[in-house]
């Protein structure tokens, strides 16, 4: 291509970058109108099953280049900006920075926001309900290693409403400063870290050096930069926020390892058409209890996605995940005849059946 052609392309891409702005522009005062009306009416500015249908929509008038995965994140990115422009709200994650959890939120909530890092899931329920902390980001759910029970336990004693899930793939990296295999005489990572790379780890050789168990794959990344002889077990962000050269990236044993992430806060979601409910439930002691609670869901024709026992200070309770929204009218059914054993989570728009 000559210079000429190429210098022509590029005009047009800045035509095209300035019309852009020129219409981005104007939806910000469009969503500054918006947003002085709910602020009148109380109405919350964070709204997923809202977003989602723009997304929906969206893909469905899409006939170019674009996929759903490319239209998602720029969008969720214009809707951060958006919110953020009108409301500037902090976000509580379980940290540190670059941990999954970090990625999950910013992957909702763009580059934007105001980040807090909380050391302890309990820590990130504390900040949202005092209201430091507009939203809370926290883990639900390994597809390896199952239901996280700090979450259960925090789901039972704070009354935030579970507003929206984020469902990650998750990847792990070996990153360190040896150069060989052979040269690493230990590892850092989190416990759970070692379970999922377990079967790498030992294809290697690797499974008998040391392995320490740090709390964040972040940590463990800051340590093997500073300590010869050491590795780290962490993810892609977390290798690069350090500078920590890495060896061998997706060494996780399963391809598809996924974790499932709750965004916590205030306030409640109106219905959608992709709705998911989670409840925690405490039956009576009585011969059948259970089989009788899931008999209703059957005769409302409430699909269960999930159900899970639990044991939170001492009490046995379950944790059950079903497809539809609280003002449902089928679900409105079971909440009727069993609402003193029902504690109500949250609806919110439903990312996967499960993981």
């Amino acid at each position: 291509m000559s210079e000429t052609g190429l210098q022509e392309l590029r005009d047009k891409l800045d035509s095209i970058d300035n019309e852009l702005l020129k219409l981005i522009n104007k939806r910000m005062e469009v969503v500054h109108q918006v947003g002085a009306l709910k602020a009148q009416s109380g109405g919350a500015i964070y709204r997923p099953e809202r977003e989602k249908a723009i997304i929906d929509r969206l893909e469905s008038l899409n006939d170019g280049k674009l996929n759903r995965t490319a239209i998602e994140a720029l969008f969720l990115e214009i809707f951060a900006i958006s919110r953020n422009l009108e409301l500037p709200e902090n976000i509580a994650y379980l940290g540190p920075e670059g941990s999954f959890t970090h990625q999950a939120a910013e992957g909702r909530f763009g580059a934007m926001s105001s980040y807090l890092p909380i050391g302890s899931i309990k820590g990130v329920f504390r900040e949202v309900s005092s209201k430091k902390a507009k939203f809370g980001v926290i883990p639900i759910e390994n597809s390896s290693n199952g239901i996280v029970s700090d979450t259960i336990s925090c789901l039972s004693n704070y009354d935030l409403k579970i507003i929206a899930e984020v469902v990650l793939n998750i990847h792990h990296t070996l990153a360190t400063t040896c150069d060989k295999v052979s040269d690493i005489k230990r590892i850092y990572s989190k416990d759970i870290a070692f379970d999922q790379c377990s079967r790498f780890l030992e294809n290697v050789g690797l499974d008998e050096v040391e392995h320490i168990p740090v709390e964040s794959t972040t940590k463990a990344a800051k340590l093997a930069l500073n300590e010869k002889g050491s590795a780290a077990i962490c993810s892609h962000v977390g290798a690069k926020i350090y500078n920590l050269p890495i060896l061998f990236e997706n060494i996780e044993d399963k391809d598809n390892n996924k974790t499932r992430f709750f965004i916590v806060s205030d306030f409640e979601n109106g219905k959608s058409e992709h709705d998911k409910t989670s409840i925690l439930v405490k039956l009576p002691n009585t011969p059948g209890a259970l089989v009788e609670f899931l008999t209703d869901f059957d005769r409302a024709g409430i699909n269960l996605t999930k159900i899970k026992s639990h044991i939170v200070e001492g009490v046995s309770i379950f944790f059950i995940d079903f497809n539809g929204h609280k003002d449902d009218d089928n679900v409105k059914t079971i909440f009727d005849k069993h609402g003193e054993s029902i504690k109500f989570l949250g609806s919110y728009v439903k990312e996967v059946e499960d993981i």
